[in-house]
């Protein structure tokens, strides 16, 4: 009992200093004992490291972010372009461009697995479509 309210006393007074707490409390701990506690060193130096542990990022993970945001950056100039040749164009074009909004807007507003559904859907309507024209050409 006495051991056990002197180390709850250590833990107090050290909290909040890490590794001096935990050597504090080892070396009262030890000296009680008279006994070197290494098995009890051992867990409190494996508590340590899991607990100071920080979560690495791999730098594989940090490329692709960086390239991503890259390619992002790229896509929005070429929005940037698309709208100015849009607003700068006539208005013919302009009314074509509006009256084919529900065609070409959802491919470019697709996300990725909507595109691969949209091109399979495609794919599998191609020969379809040739075998259609083939019966219109005499």
């Amino acid at each position: 009992v006495e051991l056990y309210l002197t180390i709850v006393s250590e833990q107090n007074t050290a909290r909040g200093h890490g590794a001096v707490a935990s050597n504090l409390i080892m070396l009262k701990v030890e000296s009680l004992s008279n006994e070197e506690e290494v098995d009890l060193r051992a867990k409190i130096e494996a508590l340590k490291s899991e607990v100071t542990k920080v979560p690495s990022q791999s730098q594989q993970h940090t490329d692709d972010e960086l390239e991503l945001a890259s390619k992002m950056d790229n896509l929005s100039s070429k929005l940037d372009e698309v709208d100015k040749m849009i607003s700068s164009t006539d208005p013919q074009v302009k009314s074509l461009l509006s009256s084919t909004a529900d065609v070409w807007m959802p491919v470019i507003t697709a996300t990725s697995e909507e595109r691969r559904k949209f091109s399979s859907s495609v794919e599998g309507r191609e020969p379809e479509v040739k075998a259609n024209a083939s019966k219109k050409t005499p």
